[in-house]
């Protein structure tokens, strides 16, 4: 197997198959490699830890076909370290041999039949807008959990909600939700091809590797930003896959009940405070420094007729205050929050007003725009004292 490949597009694709390459201890030494394919005018690169696969294509020029499977790690290191220019990696039975310029390297492969065997989920999926979804991804994942001991709260939710898609994410501390209420042909295969019926619970650090690639708006080896504008969905009983054309990820379903988030979203609320997003944003950064490195140094919101009051004390270092022109309706409160937790939430929002309501200082308040939209941020208050 022979191919040579543009340095940069090959390691691209090299650092995005290779974020799924199994990176703890014990797993089994196949699962640390990358399974190289070639093709007519293209290689293939393959990562996986046997619940996450990625796999990206680059244009490359392919003497024979093949396949081998290179050490991730060091094969991205190697290619990265190398001139701008061409490479041309040569694989016989027991070594690759790597070249460019007047570099030369030898690594030895491991056999492609010793990969695991690459998901695929059967019959075709259905076609959308790849930037919305790469939107709302990256406004539902910051509040979906990163504890392993409580799987379900790992995933976001994907369910068909009405003529459209709903994203939805819980940490049990905050909730995202995210309307797609044009995508009606997407949640009519999401309720026909789910094991559950309406939705699927897919694992949150599947969608934040789609989200990244998404994102990076040109795929590895592309000309222009932009070409890839639609990404295909395709969900069986047990996996989910996302195609982008150059990149697809694949990924094992969470089995289990997701929380019944409805019931925690009141159907009104009584406070409502409405302020500029980016100067909020920047009195939390500043107002939080007097905690920072504690695990519990909430931030306070002081909402009346006359603005909005922001505060943190740390009894044993000091406070900070600021206060802000703001907007408000509803009886004079207080109420605390994780500041970093009410950052992301406010990150998530695009608009230039974002609407804080609440009902008082122990129920869960709702961030979004002040405008209303297809995004909401719950968030759990911290009580103080």
């Amino acid at each position: 197997m022979k191919f040579r490949c543009e340095r940069d597009a090959l390691s691209e694709a090299i650092s995005s198959a290779g974020r799924a390459v199994a990176s703890r201890s014990g797993a089994l030494p196949i699962l640390s490699g990358l399974l190289v394919r070639t093709g007519q005018d293209e290689i293939d690169l393959a990562g996986s830890d046997l619940e996450l696969t990625i796999r990206v294509s680059a244009p490359a020029e392919c003497d024979d076909e093949g396949a081998a499977v290179l050490p991730a790690r060091l094969f991205g290191d190697i290619v990265r370290s190398l001139e701008p220019g061409a490479v041309s990696v040569d694989v016989g039975e027991d070594e690759a041999r790597i070249k460019s310029g007047r570099s030369e390297f030898s690594l030895r492969v491991l056999a492609a039949d010793d990969f695991p065997r690459l998901p695929e989920v059967a019959g075709s999926g259905v076609r959308m807008d790849a930037a919305a979804l790469a939107e709302a991804l990256r406004q539902v994942i910051p509040a979906a959990s990163r504890d392993d001991a409580r799987p379900i709260l790992t995933g976001v939710l994907l369910v068909a909600e009405g003529s459209g898609l709903r994203l939805v994410a819980t940490d049990s501390y905050r909730l995202g939700v995210r309307d797609l209420p044009g995508e009606s042909v997407l949640a009519a295969h999401l309720s026909g091809a789910a094991a559950e019926g309406r939705h699927v619970l897919v694992p949150a650090k599947a969608l934040g590797e789609l989200q990244r690639l998404l994102g990076s708006g040109a795929a590895p080896g592309s000309s222009a930003p932009g070409t890839e504008n639609q990404v295909e969905l395709s969900f069986s009983d047990r996996d989910a896959c996302f195609d982008t054309g150059r990149a697809r990820v694949s990924t094992r379903l969470i089995e289990g009940q997701f929380p019944n988030y409805q019931q925690l979203i009141p159907s009104g609320y009584p406070n409502r405070l409405v302020v500029p997003r980016e100067a909020f944003m920047e009195a939390v950064k500043r107002v939080r420094l007097i905690g920072r490195d504690r695990d519990n140094a909430p931030i306070r919101l002081m909402m009346s007729a006359a603005g909005l009051e922001l505060q943190t004390i740390v009894h044993d270092v000091g406070q900070a205050t600021e206060t802000l022109d703001a907007k408000y309706e509803g009886t004079e409160t207080t109420i605390a929050f994780n500041p970093e937790f009410l950052l992301d939430g406010l990150g998530a929002i695009s608009a230039e007003e974002v609407s804080v309501e609440t009902l008082d200082t122990s129920k869960p308040a709702i961030v979004r725009s002040a405008e209303g939209g297809d995004f909401l941020y719950l968030l759990m208050p911290v009580r103080v004292s």
